[in-house]
């Protein structure tokens, strides 16, 4: 798979937990960074979601996944499966 991202040219990448499975092939990745407020100098965390393509339906709530950039596979989803990082413990 990997030389076929290659080929392809450079596509982003995102590591995010799965906030909602609910959809069918889809699942909803959020992703935080954190950001130093310009005035009060205090680090915050902002977060934005992002729908994803999941062939297989094997995400559930909690997992930790990478997702890459595609696309676009329907209204919302622009983002496909890369790997999952870690599964959630329930």
């Amino acid at each position: 798979m990997s030389e076929e991202v290659k080929s392809r040219g450079y596509r982003k990448t995102r590591v995010g937990v799965v906030v909602s499975d609910k959809m069918d092939k889809t699942a909803v990745v959020r992703v935080d960074r954190t950001i130093q407020h310009p005035v009060l100098k205090k680090v915050l965390t902002r977060g934005k979601r992002y729908h994803v393509h999941d062939e297989e339906n094997t995400l559930k709530i909690g997992d930790k996944v990478k997702i890459i950039e595609t696309r676009p596979l329907s209204k919302l989803k622009r983002w496909r499966l890369g790997e999952v990082l870690s599964r959630s413990a329930g």
